[in-house]
């Protein structure tokens, strides 16, 4: 009897872009939240505003939820990220 054995990896990906430069300090700063819109993600990001709020000196802070859970970003929030500082991104269920 002979056994094959397949690797579903995909392999090495191609890079598609580069990472942001880091900030120096988010004192002062907009910081975007995209969340996937599972119930878990309000309280973690309503708990995240606070301390970056109190610790950090955020400035502002957007909150937007895609409109499909297991989707990319909507368009018009994609659109959006240009004008915040930093992004942070979140799912839940």
């Amino acid at each position: 009897m002979t056994f094959r054995v397949l690797d579903p990896t995909a392999g090495e990906a191609a890079t598609t872009g580069q990472l942001a430069p880091r900030l120096d300090t988010l004192e002062g700063k907009t910081v975007g939240f995209i969340s996937n819109g599972k119930e878990g993600t309000k309280g973690f990001f309503t708990h995240l505003e606070k301390m970056l709020r109190e610790e950090y000196g955020v400035a502002n802070v957007v909150s937007r939820t895609k409109s499909n859970y297991s989707a990319p970003a909507d368009a018009h929030i994609v659109a959006e990220i240009g004008q915040w500082d930093a992004v942070i991104t979140g799912l839940g269920d």
